[in-house]
């Protein structure tokens, strides 16, 4: 966890919600999880008032569940809800990923493929929260090699809701998970807008079908359990 002893209330605030931001998006809780707010005070060696903002932020931001202070959980993603980000992402990554490809340099292009060999060792290891942290680290790389960080902020907003579904399903997804970046970064070397645009929404399309098959299966052991 980061070290916030040295900040004041307002940067303090701001840094354990950013932090609790990046452990949803990189899939450290995933659906059902119960967080406790002293837990988290401990982990971030806080008292409990920054944590307590910061879940209250998160849940207007739609990606906890805050029914008490004792009943605080990461909800399971609705099909519904799932289909209408996905449908969101196709377009706002879509442009990230056709802009991107006009400017990448070769700087960038090293980056991502890093990421994907760092990706293939978490997968072949079975690291589940490694390759969620990769796998969004990439998707992020697009926006920010496009230099569009307002599409970043609004994307981080989807990502929350993301994180822990897609944490979730990355170890059943398998390959799923991570072959479809590959055209993508060889998208991005030809400099090919239109073609780097098609591969992210495979992406999103093709290898978020794990996402939903774990959606359909929480709801099947709902149904069992009524």
């Amino acid at each position: 966890m980061p070290e916030f002893a040295t900040l004041d209330h307002a940067n303090l605030n701001s840094a354990v919600y950013g932090a609790l931001c990046d452990a949803l998006m990189q899939g450290r809780f995933q659906p059902g999880d119960r967080l406790k707010i002293r837990d988290l005070a401990e982990q971030f060696g806080t008292s409990v008032t920054p944590i307590r903002d910061a879940i209250l932020r998160l849940a207007n931001d739609e990606a906890i569940i805050f029914r008490s202070p004792r009943d605080i959980r990461i909800p399971a993603m609705s099909e519904s809800r799932y289909r209408e980000i996905r449908a969101i992402r196709i377009k706002l990554e879509g442009l990230a990923a056709e802009t991107a490809a006009q400017v990448a340099t070769s700087a960038d292009i090293e980056v991502l493929e890093r990421i994907l060999r760092e990706n293939e060792h978490a997968i072949e290891v079975g690291d589940r929260l490694k390759g969620t942290e990769l796998n969004q680290a990439f998707h992020f790389m697009l926006p920010q090699i496009a230099q569009l960080p307002v599409l970043t902020v609004i994307l981080r907003r989807l990502w929350l809701q993301m994180g822990p579904l897609i944490s979730d399903a990355y170890i059943p997804g398998g390959r799923a998970m991570i072959d479809h970046h590959y055209p993508v970064v060889d998208a991005l070397k030809r400099h090919d807008s239109a073609a780097a645009s098609m591969a992210i929404v495979d992406d999103i399309l093709l290898g978020g079908k794990p996402l939903l098959d774990r959606i359909e299966h929480g709801l099947e052991r709902e149904a069992r359990q009524a």
